[in-house]
């Protein structure tokens, strides 16, 4: 297991789950805008979640959609957009759409959970993280297991944080429950995490058995995007080892609820 990214906070030895800040928080909208990355490690997070993709002269940018339109002033695929176009641009007509870059520097000491939207971003991030020496500080993740597979064929050697794709996941929940753990051994092998949601559908996911056959595997499971208390407090009583959420405020009460805050990603029980 890549300790770097998921050693997080250990209190008297024991590792503490981790709490996502999902795309930084903002109770305004402002989605992957370095203020809601900001707005997260001012409550005490040492994680966030945020998804990359490209613009059309390489630069990396924090940003989930493919296209402007929603949750900015702007419109377009923002690959079809050079970043000096993307610096006219305004999150809910008020905060740049920034560049990892600016979040790595903005914040030091914060670990980024990266998912990577699209295959052009794969090498440009790869360069990102080559300037500010960052793997140990990284979870890279997609939906595409190629992506993540195509990501890693570029960093050979390095130790780096990955999670499963969908296909990978689907692969654990179908002969996990079968008993088979020894193929998954190899179809997962170089994944430290399932980041995956409660259910698929009517499919569970999520449940005491499947955390711990991923346990059995030596992975660690992350749930997706947890938003209510009741939620948040039956998957940390089953022993996940982190939860994404909108609400970083609320998970941020539980989890000082718990004794396990702040989550400052790699500090002993004495930094408190």
């Amino acid at each position: 297991m890549a300790e770097g990214f998921l050693r997080n906070r250990y209190d008297g030895g024991v590792r503490w789950p981790i709490a996502f800040a999902h795309r930084g928080f903002s109770r305004d909208g402002l989605e992957n805008s370095l203020q809601a990355f900001k707005n997260a490690a001012a409550l005490g997070y040492g994680y966030v979640e945020t998804d990359v993709h490209s613009t059309s002269d390489g630069v990396v940018v924090l940003f989930h959609d493919e296209t402007l339109d929603r949750v900015t002033d702007g419109s377009g695929r923002i690959e079809d957009h050079t970043y000096a176009e993307l610096r006219n641009v305004r999150i809910g007509g008020r905060e740049p759409v920034p560049t990892l870059d600016e979040l790595l520097t903005a914040l030091p000491g914060i670990c980024i959970n990266i998912d990577i939207k699209d295959a052009s971003s794969i090498r440009p991030l790869k360069e990102v993280l080559d300037r500010h020496d960052a793997y140990d500080r990284v979870c890279i993740s997609s939906f595409s297991d190629r992506r993540v597979m195509a990501f890693e064929a570029l960093v050979p050697g390095h130790s780096m944080t990955t999670s499963a794709g969908r296909l990978r996941v689907a692969a654990f929940v179908a002969l996990s429950r079968l008993g088979c753990l020894w193929p998954l051994k190899w179809i997962l092998r170089g994944v430290d995490a399932l980041q995956v949601p409660v259910q698929y559908g009517r499919i569970p996911i999520v449940n005491a058995a499947s955390v711990a056959r991923a346990h059995q595997l030596g992975l660690q499971v992350h749930v997706w995007t947890i938003n209510d208390v009741q939620t948040m407090n039956d998957l940390l009583d089953l022993g996940v080892d982190g939860v994404m959420t909108d609400r970083a405020d609320l998970l941020a009460d539980i989890m000082a609820a718990r004794r396990e805050w702040p989550q400052r990603a790699g500090s002993s029980s004495s930094d408190a």
